[in-house]
């Protein structure tokens, strides 16, 4: 492109429109060389060292800050007053380490067993939980505090308030234990793993108690599977409201609900006996007035019992909650 040297002396648009030459080639050829960037050496000033970068690893990683996003993480630590990095550097190191994806997956859960509990008496094992009613608004609800004896259904304690909280849970199991007379290594007190269930509060008074404690496995509902059926129970009530307009409403209908099941419910998995009858002892004397008058019956009409014989059904002696696996049992939660 030697001639390019020359179009100087006419317009550079003319003696290109003219060579049929594209400006921007006139311009690359005629413009001073750049001269090229010295290689980097080393790294930046401006970068984290290994040692850094690694404490930064770990304080995402920490159980505080596992199940939260970097830009949380840097927000929390500059109020507490550190300054680790930045966000953009966060992010840079978690995708160094292939941790830029839920880093909870990352870390080794622990293990927990299958909790196996066993009841052949009212009041050895009991379980409880909190569900939630329905408020007068949207965004409001009340929530049930129930206390449930696993060897006869029966509803020991029960709570509606306008809140969770673990004095109101400590009030609760304190109360419930001193009315059902329970003494220290008697009893034992399964929930599931929410926040007021493992809170110190009430962990410090069931150890005052001597009350052993046992915790469902995480997001496993069916070791908490009595509690969890009685709720359901509860709330397939035909009176069941579609809310409730007061805490006072609240409180009525779970007054008449509790004594409806502790002493008008037949169930199940009691042999169609009521909780309370179970509870206080009447086994023995109920099962041997039923087998009379099922006896009576056959005798008058043996034609209608195909078997030849009757016998009355009666609770299981034993009820398991997550049973041992040689065990044979069929026991239904309601």
């Amino acid at each position: 492109m030697n001639h390019l040297h020359h179009i100087h002396e006419v317009p550079i648009s003319t003696a290109c429109d003219a060579l049929d030459l594209p400006r921007a080639s006139y311009y690359r050829e005629v413009a001073p060389k750049a001269a090229a960037a010295p290689p980097l050496k080393g790294k930046p000033p401006r970068a984290l060292s290994d040692e850094e970068r690694k404490k930064v690893l770990e304080v995402l990683d920490s159980p505080r800050f596992v199940d939260v996003s970097p830009y949380q993480v840097y927000a929390t630590l500059l109020d507490e007053g550190v300054y680790l990095c930045s966000v953009s550097t966060m992010y840079r190191i978690l995708r160094e380490n292939g941790q830029v994806r839920e880093r909870r997956d990352q870390l080794r859960h622990p293990t927990y067993e299958v909790p196996r509990l066993v009841a052949s008496a009212p009041n050895q094992v009991w379980s409880w939980d909190i569900t939630k009613l329905p408020g007068p608004a949207k965004w409001k609800n009340y929530y049930l505090y129930v206390i449930l004896d696993l060897y006869s259904r029966y509803v020991v304690g029960w709570m509606l308030a306008d809140r969770e909280t673990s004095q109101l849970s400590k009030a609760l199991i304190e109360e419930t234990c001193e009315k059902q007379g329970i003494e220290a290594s008697q009893l034992l007190l399964h929930a599931d793993r929410g926040a007021q269930m493992t809170s110190k509060t009430v962990s410090q008074l069931l150890v005052e108690l001597g009350v052993e404690q046992s915790h469902s496995r995480p997001r496993v509902s069916n070791d908490n599977a009595f509690s969890e059926s009685q709720f359901k129970t509860l709330k397939s009530r035909p009176e069941y409201p579609r809310y409730f307009s007061s805490l006072e409403t609240g409180r009525q209908w779970c007054r008449v609900m509790m004594e409806w099941y502790n002493e008008e419910h037949h169930h199940e998995g009691l042999g169609l006996m009521k909780p309370s009858q179970v509870h206080h002892g009447m086994v023995e004397e109920l099962a041997a007035a039923r087998q009379q008058t099922l006896e009576a019956a056959l005798k008058a009409h043996p034609e209608r019992f195909v078997k030849g014989k009757v016998s009355a059904p009666r609770p299981p002696e034993v009820v398991f909650l997550n049973p041992p696996l040689q065990e044979n049992t069929d026991v239904k939660p309601d």
